[in-house]
């Protein structure tokens, strides 16, 4: 039987998975940028889109039933969608704006718990087992402090690794796995500042050692694959840190 992907977010990792599930399995693609989705979703074969909102209840439901209407099923959910709050005033605790935090918080870690709430009711309903990815972030254990100083964003990623742990202890005897995957600095959209910045991206080639410098979301995700794959079975309640060396560097 093959295994349908739902995932969150249609560019970065989202994309780059999506892409590689769908040399296989199905794919359906849920996110904000309706003109982004389909144009991937057109590459993708037998693959579905919906656009939505991860912050809106009922968008998020309506999202979930139309995979389910497409597919007949969901075998594997991975939230990816996210977003840096820095230019929304997120940083340092004491300079860290509430609507940064508010903002980072709603889609980041209430965008996460909505979708997994969501399929969760579908998967215990039917008695279906299944398996949830969440996207976490090493900042979330190993902070920086001169260059990614972002209170906010740490304490979004910071509250899905809890979350994601909590829920792998209640759902295991279902058959439900859920693991997060926590990224180290990765050439997304969401990195663009980065990118454009000489020192840093001199930084990131000791910081990430084993890339010297910014991961491609495609090393992100060959392992959010295997994960999301029968083939990880054993594998529930664990953060893996996918992030080219940053958490052992200086």
């Amino acid at each position: 039987m093959k295994e349908v992907l739902l995932v969150t977010g249609s560019s970065g990792i989202a994309a780059a998975t999506a892409r590689m599930w769908a040399t296989e399995n199905p794919v359906f693609v849920v996110g904000i940028n309706k003109e982004e989705g389909r144009s991937l979703t057109t590459e993708l074969g037998e693959a579905g889109f919906a656009t939505a909102d991860v912050r809106d209840e009922s968008a998020v439901r309506d999202a979930v039933a139309a995979c389910q209407e497409r597919f007949g099923r969901i075998h594997a959910l991975f939230n990816v969608a996210g977003i840096s709050a820095r230019s929304a005033g997120d940083g340092p605790l004491h300079e860290c704006k509430s609507e940064a935090w508010d903002t980072v918080m709603d889609v980041n870690a209430k965008g996460t718990f909505l979708m997994c709430r969501e399929v969760l009711g579908v998967w215990t309903k039917n008695s279906q087992p299944g398996v949830i990815l969440n996207t976490g972030s090493v900042l979330a254990r190993h902070p920086q402090p001169d260059h990614f100083a972002t209170a906010g964003y740490a304490a979004s990623k910071g509250a899905i690794e809890a979350m994601s742990l909590a829920a792998a202890a209640y759902y295991a005897p279902y058959g439900i796995r859920i693991n997060v995957i926590a990224p180290g600095l990765v050439r997304t959209p969401m990195s663009a500042r980065v990118q454009a910045n000489a020192r840093i991206t001199k930084y990131m080639t000791h910081k990430q050692p084993l890339t010297k410098g910014l991961l491609s979301p495609e090393e992100i995700a060959r392992t959010a694959c295997f994960l999301l794959r029968n083939d990880s079975s054993p594998i529930t309640g664990q953060v893996v840190t996918v992030d080219g060396g940053w958490a052992v560097s200086a």
